[in-house]
């Protein structure tokens, strides 16, 4: 059984409330940080901790802090994205749900390391049950003395407030979250400035996930290094993993970074297996955005190592033959599911989501929707799969923000791995709308690169 850091009190009665996350040790590490420690102490004890944002990017969080600018008499923020519109990953809105104060806590501290007096929690608008039950936990905690002016006695005021989101998945994108705080369309802006120095309002601002944030409570509860203790090398600490798809239990599961990807696949303590006695086929490992693997790259690389859950070794054979943590956003396939299709319908996501503000994302998610389209449903032919590969490829690296790139890679993956699929759709145009292509040899053993 895992180390649990943030879901280790989820299923006890009441966590939701003040008092019984008060209970369980809630709220320690804001007195520890604030009474005990500056706040280059606890930047400092994040850095050690080896924390690497747990939005997608995996960028170190310590780092990050640093970076931020801190001009005399300039205020600064801290916004929490907690957006989450990655198909696929709902771990943070399950955090949100069950254990609101774990992240108000992250803030509090988080806010105090960063010198900031107002921060923000940005929520996605459709999440209006999660927003109502941030609220009130924010109210608890200030009414406990925890929060607004001269927090613990120690002269540190903060406030903190909720900001339901446009609904938008651009909005996920730090930029285009920010613009929409200030009340505008949320279209990313050109980097430099980067936040760190012009963010909110044009002040130096952070923008971290939920799950960094929430992090942040155990690394000064127990020390940077006993966190950097768990997980491998650089992938340090436990993360959180939403499994969904075609598994016996899906659901969110924290793990302590180096578990097998068969383990977490397989085993009874995570998922349980493929549902319904089938056979693995594909996975999207980090959400709908990273490149999905067929079943003889997923338990292991194309060197016949074992694949872990890790930043570095999902990432193993770069795209060719690997892909990336991303979100968490854990979806299995199994043998029954079409590849094409979900392609598809991944590409219709990116296309209705594009903000419009950059030509190759624009016109190019359009286009492979419209591809896609018509391969799925029996209208393709060859040159048509060459035309997708193409115009991923124009998409890629050319847009302000990633969302191109989060439209470009599936697809390019898709066709990479399962360029077969893609031609029978077009070869057997008829039969391919009364049956899915099926496992055929994606869970074939796959030959060692020689060193």
């Amino acid at each position: 059984m895992g180390r649990k850091l943030l879901l280790e009190h989820i299923n006890e009665p009441g966590i939701q409330t003040f008092d019984v996350y008060r209970q369980k040790g809630g709220y320690r590490a804001v007195e520890k940080a604030l009474k005990n420690m500056s706040p280059d102490d606890v930047v400092e004890e994040v850095k050690k901790s080896g924390l690497r944002g747990r939005g997608g990017a995996g960028f170190p969080t310590g780092m990050k802090w640093s970076f931020l600018a801190k001009p005399e008499g300039v205020s600064r923020y801290l916004v929490c994205n907690g957006d989450e519109s990655e198909p696929g990953t709902f771990k943070d809105r399950y955090l949100m749900t069950h254990i609101p104060h774990a992240l108000i806590e992250g803030m509090i501290v988080s806010s105090y390391a960063l010198g900031t007096n107002t921060s923000y929690i940005y929520v996605r608008g459709e999440m209006m049950p999660q927003i109502r039950i941030l609220e009130r936990a924010i109210a608890e905690t200030k009414a406990a003395g925890l929060l607004g002016k001269n927090i613990l006695g120690t002269g540190y005021d903060l406030e903190i407030y909720v900001q339901p989101g446009g609904g938008a998945y651009i909005c996920g994108e730090e930029t285009a979250l920010l613009e929409s705080l200030e009340g505008k369309r949320g279209n990313p802006r050109i980097k430099p400035p980067f936040p760190a120095v012009a963010g909110l309002w044009g002040c130096p601002t952070v923008v971290n996930n939920v799950e960094s944030i929430a992090s942040v409570v155990p690394i000064i509860n127990d020390g940077g290094e006993e966190y950097a203790k768990i997980g491998i090398e650089r992938s340090t600490g436990t993360k959180l993993i939403s499994a969904g798809g075609n598994v016996k239990n899906p659901g969110v599961y924290e793990i302590e970074l180096g578990v097998p990807v068969e383990e977490f696949i397989y085993s009874d303590e995570y998922c349980g297996g493929i549902a319904n006695g089938k056979r693995l086929k594909a996975l999207v490992a980090g959400g709908s955005s990273v490149p999905i693997l067929p079943a003889n790259l997923i338990c292991k690389t194309i060197n016949s190592d074992a694949r872990l859950m890790t930043y570095e070794s999902l990432a193993d054979g770069g795209f060719q033959t690997g892909t990336m943590m991303g979100s968490g956003g854990f979806i299995v396939f199994d043998e029954d599911q079409c590849i094409v299709r979900n392609t598809w319908n991944f590409t219709r996501f990116y296309h209705h989501e594009s903000c419009g503000q950059c030509s190759p994302c624009r016109e190019g998610t359009g286009w492979m929707e419209k591809v896609l389209y018509k391969i799925e449903h029996g209208q393709g032919t060859i040159a048509d799969i060459d035309l997708l590969w193409d115009i991923q490829r124009k998409i890629e690296g050319n847009t302000i923000c990633p969302l191109g790139d989060a439209a470009a890679w599936p697809v390019a993956a898709a066709i990479r791995h399962f360029r077969d699929e893609f031609e029978w759709h077009v070869l057997h145009s008829g039969e391919s709308q009364s049956r899915n292509y099926g496992l055929a040899h994606y869970a074939d053993p796959i030959k060692p690169v020689m060193q």
